[in-house]
């Protein structure tokens, strides 16, 4: 079976994370298979609205640990394969729709930022751990969440990391609203499809004027983001971060306590 699945029907794509021995965890390989679909759609007329979803049990783990750490150990891919999986989900003119059960971990959160509609069932719960893993925030979050939730609110989702509810990602204006995890697949669909019976034309162009203000100051953002990332995910305290999760044990950051105060 494919790790992503892609479902075309009735003017609506589906792209369906389908790695459920791994909670959905991806790879770059994943990252670039959604990008190619988001670009794909973007252009195909028959397609008129994405729906993303990693089915009813989990949306994503985030990265793979396995496939983390290889990139931490490598020169840097500019671009790298989840950051221009962002940037197609971001320049996509189409409008897209998210459903989220379960986990939604680090870019599984900071992704939906960048949806037009997304919906969380009751068992989701979502984290940004950037911070715990020696790294900085991605995807436009430092400047996301702020601006939808307010700084006190986002400070407590980034710099502490720890899982929050949909009733607090609904808060920070995260997701648009909580469903029943078993009613979850279909409502997001319903939508998705409504979305898609809808004058093309006049969509694209509700969807670009509703981004346009914005759209400048949040690449900008990003790239800054993504710069501070990439120098951070070379570094000795995301390789510690990694190295623990991998032997099962807690992170000792101690050592890099005299050099921060520094």
């Amino acid at each position: 079976m494919p790790e992503i699945e892609i479902t075309d029907d009735a003017g609506l794509r589906i792209i369906r994370l389908n790695r459920p021995e791994k909670k959905n965890a991806l790879t770059r390989a994943m990252y670039s298979a959604m990008a190619a679909a988001l670009r794909e759609a973007a252009t195909a007329p028959a397609i008129r609205a994405v729906m993303i979803t990693g089915g009813d049990a989990c949306f994503t783990s985030g990265n793979d640990v396995a496939d983390f750490r290889a990139r931490g150990e490598q020169q840097a891919e500019v671009p790298s394969p989840a950051r221009e999986m962002l940037a197609a989900l971001g320049e996509c003119p189409k409008p897209v729709v998210a459903a989220v059960a379960g986990y939604a971990i680090g870019i599984g959160t900071t992704l939906l930022l960048h949806c037009d509609l997304v919906y969380a069932g009751d068992n989701a719960i979502f984290r940004m751990p950037f911070v715990d893993l020696g790294l900085c925030p991605e995807g436009g979050s430092s400047l996301l969440v702020p601006m939808r939730g307010g700084q006190l609110l986002a400070n407590e989702l980034l710099m502490l990391g720890e899982a929050f509810t949909p009733d607090l990602a609904l808060r920070a204006g995260i997701i648009n609203a909580v469903v029943p995890a078993a009613a979850l697949l279909g409502h997001a669909e319903g939508k998705a499809r409504a979305l898609a019976a809808k004058p093309p034309a006049a969509m694209a162009q509700t969807k670009a004027l509703l981004r346009r203000s914005d759209a400048a100051r949040i690449a900008e953002h990003m790239q800054v983001e993504f710069a501070a990332f990439s120098a951070l995910l070379r570094g000795p305290e995301a390789a510690e971060a990694v190295a623990a999760f991998q032997e099962k044990r807690k992170p000792d950051f101690s050592r890099f306590f005299a050099a921060a105060k520094g």
